[in-house]
């Protein structure tokens, strides 16, 4: 696949410059917070990070997309290199709030942005040879264990660049969720919402709580956002009462997924039983990310804090059993999650398994195939193969990666943040602006420590299995460039050290950065 250079970018100048005039005070405090003043990012990279990945859009997508910042990740970004000492002015001038010892204040970025099809001066994409001259002495680090494939793509022309056993598949681990996030995005698509709903069985008193498959549906008293029990609860305690009724019978409805519910690696703090009717994906207090004890029956807790939601409200139910409701059923009350586009980037910034999960089966559903692992495995195959995406010897065992059976190559990881960055495919923006970014958030927000010149430059997907290390993501290069990277590794017979491994990769990313390569 071939992505338009710069004729969707004339076309877009207008947008993209207020875009860059609003992101550049933002990221000059990023980039002086996060590197030490002997590691320079060049003026291309700058003006590309300001950017982030916008500069992948066209001017539609750029003018309709809504908020740059759906998830809040971006304004993390901003608070955090805010919240340091000895921070410049938030204009392009000093202010006379600003400290005396303060840096001086970034040079403004340049009036178009660079990345997308060369830099400003069309500084031409690294060569093939210069680039195995840095990457691959990299990659044979024996801390990576046995086997390792690599890509490297130019972004702008979908050019491969650099290949290391780019068809041979291995265990993804969790860069599988990049495949997930872009089926979920063309199938159904990005304003899809899932909505959790109420009942009433007719000439009964009987109310069913119909799961949809809301892994993100809370019922904390600060919901942020997300769909809310709270708010279901006195939605429907409203339609009962305006019927008469503080008196019913609840039951839960949880029919929509088939199949098993327990993943094939089994009870694991890492994934809740995927059921279509969850809160807080089953976890315990305050717990948001990471692995931790999950509730054994998450349908049956959701439905039993419901329960206690409605007595508050002033309306009594027995203990609540599962049932299903029926065609006749009337309707009482709804809520919906945000659209998929922001269930992809909190899934992608986490690492979210339940998430990736529920995604999965709604890409079964689109698709009419089952709610199952298996019905979602198959769905998700097929929407990439329909794209045109280079899936031969890709296999699909689940959406988050955990099922060590998953294999993916190289080429295909790449290709689809290709994908992601093709102006014609706007409803993929959120695959790349979920990405962690090296420094700051999510799964990468501890790492990249020993590589400041990456910081805030990298943006990837993580993947960690025993014996499994991977990468695959964006970066800058010195130039301006925006390149696509998948690394993928593996030594399932001598584990390698997973910090060493790790960091391996890391470096590897960060030569990437800093590469002109020419």
């Amino acid at each position: 696949m071939v992505v338009p250079e710069l004729r969707p970018w004339r076309a877009a100048r207008p947008h993209v410059v207020r875009f860059a005039r609003t992101v550049k005070p933002h990221v000059a405090r990023v980039t002086r917070a996060v590197r030490p003043r002997s590691v320079r990012i060049t003026t291309p990279q700058f003006t590309a990070v300001a950017a982030t990945v916008g500069l992948a859009l066209a001017a539609g997508a750029v003018a309709a997309a809504g908020p740059w910042d759906s998830s809040g990740q971006r304004t993390a970004e901003r608070d955090w290199a805010a919240s340091r000492d000895g921070e410049g002015g938030t204009d392009h001038g000093r202010t006379s709030a600003s400290s005396r010892t303060s840096p001086r204040p970034a040079p403004s970025a340049a009036s178009v942005l660079a990345g997308v099809g060369g830099s400003a001066g069309g500084v031409p994409a690294p060569t093939k040879k210069a680039l195995a001259d840095v990457l691959d002495p990299l990659l044979d680090n024996a801390a990576l264990g046995a086997r390792r494939t690599a890509v490297v793509v130019d972004v702008a022309t979908g050019r491969r660049l650099y290949a290391k056993g780019a068809d041979e598949t291995q265990t993804p681990a969790s860069t599988t969720k990049i495949a997930t996030a872009v089926a979920a995005l063309t199938e159904p698509g990005p304003d899809h919402r899932i909505e959790t709903r109420t009942v009433l069985e007719p000439d009964t008193k009987e109310v069913v709580l119909v799961g949809g498959g809301d892994p993100t549906l809370t019922a904390r008293k600060k919901a942020d956002g997300w769909a809310d029990l709270r708010t279901l609860a006195d939605r429907t305690a409203d339609a009962l009462k305006s019927r008469h009724l503080d008196r019913v019978t609840l039951s839960y409805d949880t029919s929509l997924y088939t199949g098993p519910a327990q993943h094939p690696i089994g009870r694991n703090g890492n994934l809740a039983q995927v059921t279509a009717l969850m809160v807080d994906e089953a976890r315990p207090g305050v717990s948001v990310a990471g692995p931790v004890d999950r509730a054994l029956d998450p349908a049956r807790d959701a439905a039993d804090k419901f329960a206690g939601l409605l007595h508050d409200r002033g309306i009594e139910t027995g203990p609540p059993g599962p049932s299903k409701a029926t065609a006749r059923s009337q309707a009482l009350a709804s809520v919906s999650s945000p659209p998929l586009s922001a269930l992809v980037e909190r899934m992608l910034t986490n690492s979210d398994n339940d998430i990736a999960e529920a995604l999965a089966r709604q890409v079964a559903l689109a698709s009419g195939e089952p709610a199952s692992f298996a019905g979602a495995a198959k769905a998700i195959h097929s929407r990439l193969d329909k794209l045109g995406l280079p899936v031969s010897g890709a296999k699909f065992a689940d959406g988050s990666g955990l099922d060590r059976a998953d294999r993916i190559s190289a080429r295909l990881l790449t290709a689809l943040l290709a994908e992601a960055g093709d102006p014609d495919h706007p409803e993929l923006r959120t695959v790349l602006t979920g990405l962690p970014v090296a420094g700051f958030t999510g799964t990468l927000s501890t790492r990249y420590a020993d590589d400041p010149g990456a910081t805030g430059v990298v943006r990837a997907k993580t993947g960690t299995l025993t014996g499994v290390n991977t990468l695959a993501g964006t970066v800058v290069d010195a130039d301006g460039r925006l390149l696509a990277f998948a690394f993928l590794t593996s030594d399932e017979a001598h584990p390698p050290n997973m910090d060493a491994a790790r960091a391996a990769l890391d470096h590897t990313a960060t030569a990437l950065a800093a590469c002109g390569c020419r």
